[in-house]
């Protein structure tokens, strides 16, 4: 029994110091990817609402300027050509003037690039809605092969590898390496910033300004808000103290039809398998949209005045058209009206949106 004793002592002593060296050995420091700082509210210009922002992700000026630099760094594309301001350049309203975007190794997609501009308040993020925040579309176009072509494991070691990231990570995040969630939360913070109101159009209806239209644009909103003339609004959606100018929605309006009547893109359907939603895509906003040319999903409308005529016609025949596009009757004198409607709603750029330096804008072509 005494043996027993001794044993059991002994394997009591290994024990403790078996935990001792573990208390004594330096702990792995837990890496959280929610920002540290201060939040702080992003201000909202007249015409739209208080901008939604996650709760495990709140706005931060240290998240805002990471996600500043990252949104404009080539780092994150295979071979340091590219950066996200590359399809979503703000001279063009955010978007790349193409009908579809070119990727590293002038690999061009399907797609036309949509604008950034007011994405915070739409649900869900391309065109087919494939992402369900902004975080989450932060990584997408990183590791498309058509497009910046480069593993989200190749992207941290980049940063983490300068010295100048590594800080303001910590700033932004706290203590611990740069990891992709850190990453993707940092853009996603500063998109939520890309915020556009304030046009001539918000002026006239929620500042109270009735001068702030022409004549010919006021007629315009009249058949936009119509619904047996334009019924635009139907979708492009007008409350009544602001106006994101989108449902947010899928609708199939017969865009990207060839010409045996097929639709080229099936949309929507490749996340919900659902038949209704073939050719469907989301409803882009319509601020600043003289500023986003070309049009619809795959940018084959060059103009305004093409948008306008093609909506006038119906779209193109498909059997999943939405319901809401028919032919409307329109002359030519209320189809500029409409134009000159949709030019003004060109509101105010944000602050603080280009390049963090005036060198890296005029490199990447991003000032004019």
């Amino acid at each position: 029994m005494r043996e027993n004793f001794k044993a059991a002592v002994l394997t009591f002593e290994i024990a403790l110091l078996t935990i001792a060296g573990a208390c004594s050995r330096p702990q792995p420091v837990a890496v959280n990817d929610r920002p540290i700082g201060t939040a702080i509210e992003i201000g909202t210009p007249l015409g739209l609402p208080p901008v939604p922002v996650p709760k495990d992700n709140p706005e931060t000026a240290q998240t805002i300027a990471v996600g500043r630099r990252l949104f404009y760094e080539r780092k994150l594309s295979a071979d340091g050509s590219l950066s996200c301001a590359s399809c979503h350049n703000p001279v063009n309203g955010f978007t790349d003037g193409r009908p579809h975007s070119s990727g590293v190794g002038g690999k061009v997609g399907t797609r036309n690039a949509p604008t950034l501009i007011n994405a915070a308040y739409t649900p869900s993020q391309f065109w087919d809605g494939r992402a369900p925040s902004l975080e989450e579309q932060a990584g997408g176009p990183i590791a498309n092969p058509i497009e910046m072509n480069q593993s989200h494991d190749v992207s941290v070691a980049k940063l983490q590898a300068d010295a100048s990231y590594r800080a303001d990570f910590e700033k932004a995040f706290g203590p611990g390496p740069v990891t992709f969630g850190r990453v993707k939360n940092a853009i996603a913070s500063f998109e939520r910033t890309l915020i556009s109101g304030n046009s001539a159009f918000d002026r006239y209806q929620f500042g109270g300004d009735k001068k702030a239209l022409n004549p010919a644009a006021v007629r315009g909103l009249e058949i936009f808000r119509d619904a047996k003339r334009g019924n635009c609004s139907s979708c492009h959606t007008i409350g009544e103290t602001y106006a994101l100018f989108t449902d947010g929605k899928f609708h199939n309006i017969g865009a990207g039809v060839n010409g045996e009547g097929d639709l080229t893109d099936v949309g929507r359907f490749t996340e919900t398998k659902t038949e209704a939603d073939t050719g469907a895509f989301k409803t882009p906003t319509l601020r600043n949209i003289a500023k986003t040319a070309p049009y619809m999903h795959d940018g084959s409308l060059k103009t305004l005045k093409d948008v306008v005529d093609f909506y006038a016609g119906g779209g193109n025949s498909n059997p999943y058209l939405d319901k809401e596009i028919k032919a409307i009757k329109l002359s030519g004198k209320d189809r500029a009206d409409l134009i000159e409607f949709l030019e003004a709603l060109t509101g105010d750029m944000p602050a603080h949106a280009g390049p963090p330096e005036n060198g890296a804008a005029a490199e990447l072509g991003l000032v004019k």
